[in-house]
């Protein structure tokens, strides 16, 4: 069976593209050097559209209301602007709501994009610009330690990152947040309070690494303005072990947060990068390996969520589980030593 990796590595080479959602300008070029919060593309787009069906208004044929209409494709209207007018003794006449572009005329319509906004495009990451991609985006490469998560608050910075975790049970507490840390990537453990988000925001914090954090708080944590990057899961889950060991030994250095969303079509998921110099290129992570006996696995699903384990084997044919449901499944000895029976579904390979 296919198994799906979840990168956790000292030393890997990280290519990531970076693509605009629509259609725009490429800032950066070939082979340039970039650090995270580079712009390397923007565009501008609407965030609200207006269709206004002229024909309607006016009680005209839209072949009518195409020889009225005074706009055309690409025009920039103000608030009021007078688009078309009737005919007769007291014409009616239509007009545009609010400022826009026009960006179609038709059928006895016009559509309007109301609201356009300047989107810009940063890096994600430090690294080499090693593709352009016209109109769209980058592809960039670097080398260092990667750990993967599974949530994302959306935000990108980078910073120095210091280790406020005694253990991987570790939980955040808004005393942590002394001023000494102002400017910090912090490693932090659970996050089980506002007051802990909160806190980190008025010093302020450069971004935040969780184990898990409780459901309650992802709204919150999604209006804060600094990323933040959850490795495990919701609720109170520790660090795995492996992304435990590889970020505690990484305190004092230089990081990036790239907290994007996960999204399983393109690939996403949100990352936390340790540049690290090399004298030649390490290998390119794999992104799907297969489950094998001696591979080491993390778990996906309670009752052992995040829990990192080695297959002991892989059960012929299909394991009937506790619940009833039958599946392909694997021995797993977790790091805690328990031996346990997981679905394959229920686990992927730390690589």
């Amino acid at each position: 069976m296919i198994a799906p990796v979840h990168h956790v590595t000292g030393l890997t080479t990280i290519v990531r593209e970076r693509l605009l959602p629509v259609s725009g300008n490429v800032i950066a070029r070939i082979q340039q050097k970039v650090t995270t919060g580079e712009v390397v593309a923007e565009t501008r787009w609407a965030r609200e559209h207006v269709l206004l069906d002229v024909a309607r208004s006016l009680g005209v044929s839209p072949a009518a209301a195409d020889r009225l209409i005074k706009c055309q494709v690409d025009d920039q209207l103000p608030a009021s602007a007078e688009i078309a007018v009737g005919k007769g003794l007291f014409p009616r006449s239509v007009r545009a709501p609010r400022e826009g572009r026009v960006v179609a005329v038709g059928g006895g319509q016009v559509l309007l994009e109301i609201g356009e906004s300047k989107f810009e495009l940063r890096a994600g990451m430090p690294g080499t610009v090693v593709q352009v991609i016209p109109n769209r985006g980058v592809v960039i490469q670097s080398s260092g330690g990667l750990v993967q998560g599974v949530w994302g608050n959306g935000r990108i910075d980078s910073g120095l990152m210091v280790n406020l975790m005694q253990s991987p049970d570790s939980v955040l507490t808004p005393d942590r947040a002394d001023v000494s840390l102002r400017g910090s990537i912090l490693l932090g453990g659970m996050i089980q309070h506002a007051e802990s988000l909160q806190a980190l925001a008025e010093l302020p914090a450069r971004g935040l690494i969780a184990s898990s954090i409780v459901p309650p708080l992802l709204a919150k944590a999604r209006e804060m303005r600094y990323p933040i990057v959850v490795t495990d899961g919701f609720g109170s889950v520790p660090m795995n072990s492996a992304a435990y060991k590889l970020l505690s030994t990484s305190a004092k250095r230089e990081v990036a947060l790239n907290a994007e969303s996960t999204d399983r079509y393109s690939g996403s998921r949100p990352e936390i990068i340790i540049p690290l110099p090399t004298t030649s290129e390490p290998p390119v992570p794999s992104e799907t390996e297969s489950f094998a006996p001696g591979s080491q696995v993390r778990m996906r699903c309670a009752p052992a969520t995040g829990r990192i384990g080695s297959i002991l084997s892989i059960k012929p044919g299909l394991t009937t589980l506790p619940s009833g449901l039958r599946a392909q499944a694997a021995e797993v000895k977790l790091d805690n030593n328990e031996i346990v029976i997981v679905p394959l579904v229920n686990m992927e390979v730390v690589g």
